[in-house]
């Protein structure tokens, strides 16, 4: 069997050889070609065709963000994932690499431990995301399910050709229409863009709270804070122990934190916990999700955006069963339609609507049943 075909690009020889050896590891995944800087990865992209590409960013010559808007200029429509550091300016230059096109990023390992260890770590990170991009062709060529880990069977079996029949709103038929005290939102793969597309895209500050979780590690959820509070008359910032939650502010989750509420609706805080990984991930947008119902029962709109697996799910149910409203991206805009798609396809969704609409939709929701608008 021939397997996804993925072309590894990086300065480092030795970079290159244990991304190369993680993923020829897999039964699906095949390395056809290296290249160790930008330049070369151009060429070797129109000889060699492949399904997907690894990028680092930091090489000689043309380095990974030049490449990226290079491929994209040339009609590459592979996934490209960025390999990067977890530093300030590895995760300011990823955010930059997205902007410019890049569809995911991993993190590099630490300079610390085997070179087994090295191999593992590449491979855990970076194996459920191709899958997860390929999910038509990793199906289509009959992959090996005994070799994929939790991870990649849940981001394979969430995107769209696992839903049988048409898609159903959720039928708000009956049920009361309560105030939006607070809009909760929940994003992963394309999700920066997407943030990008919907916060500079609000008009003006809004009249409730908005809190966001975006599948992102640490030092990366301070850098997107930081450029989405620039895209504003809102103030966004990165969610800390005890912070207030206020009208006309935007709270991010930070990495490797869930984010969770305190208090009451009239005075809401945030609360950080190390709890346990929920969908494979911290912070899981389940668990805010949950947590917003717990405080503000059904008063609130939830909205899902593009992203790998499933996490929101289960949240959205929740938040319909209280009475709450819920909005998702649609497959067409999404890089990838398996969290939105997951709420579509449990019958969770309210709306579906295109990201350059998402905002407004929003808006609309908030000016109707906010509740100074209900005075």
């Amino acid at each position: 069997m021939s397997g996804i075909k993925v072309l590894v690009v990086d300065d480092s020889v030795v970079v290159r050889k244990i991304v190369t050896d993680a993923l020829n590891a897999d039964p699906n995944l095949e390395v056809v070609g290296t290249a160790p800087n930008g330049k070369l990865a151009l060429m070797k992209w129109k000889q060699l065709k492949p399904d997907a590409i690894t990028m680092d960013i930091e090489m000689p010559e043309m380095n990974g963000i030049e490449a990226v808007r290079e491929l994209r200029k040339m009609g590459c429509k592979d996934p490209i994932i960025m390999f990067s550091t977890l530093t300030q300016r590895g995760a300011s230059a990823t955010l930059e690499a997205l902007s410019a096109g890049a569809t995911d990023y991993v993190t590099k390992p630490a300079n610390q431990g085997s070179v087994q260890q090295s191999i593992q770590s590449v491979r855990e990170q970076l194996v459920p995301i191709i899958l997860g991009l390929l999910p038509s062709k990793v199906r289509a060529m009959g992959a090996v399910s005994s070799s994929l880990s939790p991870e990649a069977r849940a981001n394979i079996s969430s995107v769209p050709s696992m839903f049988a029949g048409p898609l159903k709103l959720h039928d708000r038929t009956g049920m009361p229409d309560k105030p939006i005290r607070i809009v909760i939102l929940g994003s992963s793969t394309g999700g920066p863009e997407a943030l990008t597309k919907v916060i500079s895209g609000l008009s003006r500050p809004m009249p409730v709270p908005m809190v966001i979780t975006q599948h992102m590690p640490p030092v990366f959820t301070t850098q997107l804070a930081a450029r989405l509070d620039k895209l504003t008359s809102a103030t966004v910032q990165e969610a800390s122990e005890g912070m207030m939650l206020a009208p006309g502010h935007i709270y991010l989750a930070p990495g490797n934190f869930h984010m969770t509420f305190a208090g009451n609706a009239g005075a809401p805080r945030v609360k950080l916990t190390q709890t346990q990984p929920v969908n494979f991930c911290r912070p899981s947008v389940d668990v805010m999700f949950e947590s917003a119902v717990n405080l503000y029962g059904g008063d609130m709109l939830a909205v899902v955006l593009t992203g790998m697996g499933q996490d929101g799910k289960n949240g959205c149910g929740k938040v319909l069963e209280a009475g709450g409203r819920t909005l998702v991206q649609d497959e067409q805009t999404s890089v990838v339609w398996g969290m939105p798609g997951a709420v579509a396809n449990a019958g969770f969704a309210d709306e579906i609507r295109p990201l350059d609409e998402i905002s407004t939709q929003i808006q609309r929701h908030v000016q109707t049943y906010a509740p100074e608008a209900r005075r």
